[in-house]
């Protein structure tokens, strides 16, 4: 079929904010309304639907709630099922709500340790670079001196296709008031390291709803939560917590752009549906051809 755009040549799947809790003591249930594991496996559940194969699952911080070991073996259970199913490497992040002995010992399977868990990972000539900006005992997030300039010296050389930071605590605005108190901090020296390298991207998760910015010059997608998301129509400053609205995104990395796109969770009654197999052929059609079918369908419809 003729299109203006190729297929793309790097596919991520990006979630965030799973919020796992121990069954023992929370029954599985989070806030008593909202059960992470239920919510995570629909999520896949659906996008196994799309029988697509993405190179990557990033993962941008919070997977447990209260960092209980328990909480971690469970949703790495969940997700890297469905990730040798689909062939993807599975990249973890640090969140707020993370804890980073559990984090090492239950999730990459390694000594606890209490370092900061800053990586690079290699997707064919993509490089992805997880930061950890979390603080021990806080919610707001920072960059130490020491990690900047390991990030600068990653960033010395640039990657063949590029290089996307995966992060929990992104560099945006909020219009939520809590989420400004939990921000990261100091930003402008994280921008001083990151500006005019191959950072193509900064994908972030902690808000609870899905936004999208620029940072440096570089675009910044943030994932909503798969667990509940953040009501954006409270006022200020106030918050609320819902159990509804959660999504995940794709990303699509392409020569000279990265397209990100939110899908909602759930299904929904249905409008319309063309197969694959009759979109096919009305792709094969000459655009006269097209007009004269879109004409006909639109002409039956009423």
């Amino acid at each position: 079929m003729s299109t203006d755009y190729p297929e793309a040549k790097h596919y991520l799947l990006h979630l965030s904010d799973t919020h796992f809790v121990a069954r023992g003591t929370h029954g599985g249930m989070l806030h008593d309304v909202v059960d992470p594991q239920a919510n995570l496996e629909k999520m896949f559940e659906g996008f196994e639907r799309s029988n697509s194969m993405p190179k990557a699952i990033v993962l941008t911080g919070d997977i447990a709630d209260t960092g209980e070991p328990e909480a971690y073996q469970r949703v790495r259970e969940v997700v890297e099922k469905s990730a040798a199913a689909y062939g993807a490497r599975v990249i973890w992040c640090m969140g707020n709500h993370d804890n980073r002995e559990a984090f090492y010992e239950n999730l990459l399977g390694v000594e606890p340790s209490d370092a900061p868990y800053d990586t690079v990972w290699d997707l064919d000539g993509l490089r992805l670079i997880v930061l950890d900006t979390t603080v021990p005992g806080q919610h707001w997030g920072e960059l130490s001196d020491a990690q900047l300039a390991w990030l600068a010296d990653v960033l010395a050389i640039p990657a063949e296709d590029g290089s996307i930071i995966a992060l929990h605590h992104p560099p945006v605005w909020s219009p939520l008031g809590l989420i400004r108190l939990f921000e990261l901090r100091d930003q402008d020296r994280f921008a001083d390291v990151i500006r005019g390298t191959d950072v193509r991207s900064i994908l972030g998760g902690h808000l609870h709803y899905s936004t999208h910015s620029t940072f440096a010059g570089i675009p910044v997608s943030v994932a909503s939560a798969t667990c509940y998301t953040q009501d954006l129509q409270v006022e200020f400053p106030a918050a609320r917590g819902q159990n509804g609205a959660q999504s995940y995104n794709l990303v699509h990395v392409y020569e000279d752009r990265v397209l990100h796109s939110v899908v909602p969770i759930g299904d929904y009654p249905t409008a319309y549906t063309m197969s694959g197999e009759k979109l096919t052929a009305f792709l094969a059609m000459t655009p006269a051809e097209q007009l004269a079918a879109v004409n006909a369908s639109v002409q039956n419809e009423h």
